[in-house]
């Protein structure tokens, strides 16, 4: 459990707040590059971390997101022009560049001067990896662009990236996505043979043990095999939301994005990649989405369409993809659930872990300590592991599974 003050700073993540602070010393995922397609196109309206911004690529291709309220009377740059390098109000024709500079003010008689005074927040945004990202701390601190595995094999056909936004607050979602016990009960088909070792995901009790990393930390399940060994998985925790989750949906260095829309609100992403064709045709996560919202068909409003034959005869739920069972557990706690009236288990150790890591590393901002890992993209690089394997405990075989591929991007460095 958390005390209310805790939890308080767990889940506020606005300007300001030490949580919102720790996370814009990141570069963090926001559009998909089809949502801007080419140089001067429609600006996009888009909300992260409270802020309510308006996205645009301009003349150049440069992007940049920008205060959705116009400095002057406040109307939304949504309606902007986007045009010659700039967005355009269409209120009274002021222009602004992709630093957030006036650049043209034709409502003031030449020589007045008034636009140099007139500055709108901006942060830049970067192609990269499948995704547009955005930087949204001090400029002075702006870090290089996170290594993840899938941003640096360029041209990969088997990269898939979706999003789609969910009515709760971030850290619900994360921590379903530490959680792996829930996979027992949650994500089990009654119709559906589980391959090779994923099996001994049955075992409903796994061991957890959680190893602080330079990228985050690693946490082990171990389940017990019928031979006296242990089916382990082990599931890297990527600062400050990223997690890339052992199995056979995505390959080496896939996974999710939870990240906060607003303190009620989270951005869902998910990345699929293999470094070479997969054996076999993953099928993409459930994501059928109202037309015109970034909201889930299947949502709160409808009790996602749960169907109680299904619960009895085909699955756990009665919910038909891992997405919506996810979804459906995170929402159902509430915007923000009260965790100072949880009762957590032994299972819950990643949970407990990835808390007090960030409430840590926020609090050490607050008190003027940056973060380390935005200065090292190379960390942002990591590979999950399920295997059969004789060892108790998941520290030796970490660091042995970690060294193996470190040696192999050696061999096959990052292409930036």
């Amino acid at each position: 459990m958390l005390s209310a003050q805790d939890n308080e700073l767990l889940t506020q993540t606005g300007k300001g707040t030490p949580m919102g602070e720790l996370f814009r010393r990141f570069w963090l995922p926001a559009l998909l590059p089809e949502e801007l397609p080419a140089p001067d196109c429609t600006p996009v309206r888009f909300r992260i971390l409270g802020e309510d911004l308006v996205a645009f690529r301009d003349t150049n291709g440069r992007i940049a997101f920008v205060q959705e309220a116009c400095p002057h009377r406040r109307a939304s740059l949504f309606f902007a022009r986007n045009e010659e390098c700039g967005l355009r109000c269409v209120y009274h024709g002021w222009k602004f560049d992709v630093a957030g500079n006036c650049v043209e003010m034709p409502t003031e008689r030449a020589g007045s001067g008034f636009k140099e005074k007139i500055h709108i927040t901006a942060y830049p945004g970067a192609d990269w990896g499948g995704m547009i990202w955005i930087y949204m701390g001090p400029a002075e601190r702006q870090p290089p662009l996170p290594l993840y595995d899938w941003c640096v094999r360029p041209n990969n056909p088997h990269l898939r990236v979706w999003k789609w936004m969910q009515e709760a607050n971030y850290a619900q979602g994360l921590e379903g996505n530490i959680d792996s016990a829930h996979v027992t009960y949650l994500h089990r088909w009654f119709d559906r043979p589980i391959p090779g070792a994923r099996q001994q995901i049955l075992d409903g009790a796994p061991e957890i043990e959680v190893q602080e990393t330079d990228f985050g930390f690693v946490y082990g399940a171990r389940r017990d095999v019928a031979d006296g060994r242990y089916y382990w998985r082990l599931t890297p925790f990527v600062l400050p939301v990223f997690t890339t989750i052992p199995g056979p949906a995505g390959g080496p260095g896939a996974g999710f994005f939870v990240l906060p829309m607003d303190d009620e609100h989270s951005w869902w992403w998910t990345i699929t990649s293999t470094p070479r064709p997969p054996s076999t045709t993953n099928e993409p996560p459930y994501i059928d989405l109202i037309p015109g919202s970034w909201r889930l068909t299947r949502n709160k409003d409808n009790n996602y369409l749960i169907d109680r034959e299904m619960q009895r005869s085909v699955n756990y739920t009665g919910l038909p993809t891992n997405r919506v069972q996810d979804a459906a557990m995170t929402d159902s706690m509430g915007p923000i659930v009260d965790r100072s009236d949880e009762h957590l288990g032994s299972t819950d150790v990643a949970i407990i872990f990835m808390r007090k890591q960030l409430l840590r590393l926020a609090q050490r901002l607050d008190d003027g300590v940056e973060p380390e890992l935005p200065l090292h993209p190379e960390r942002h690089r990591v590979w999950p592991l399920d295997t059969i394997s004789d060892e108790p405990r998941m520290g030796p075989m970490w660091d042995a599974h970690y060294a193996e591929f470190q040696a192999q991007f050696a061999a096959e460095p990052a292409t930036v």
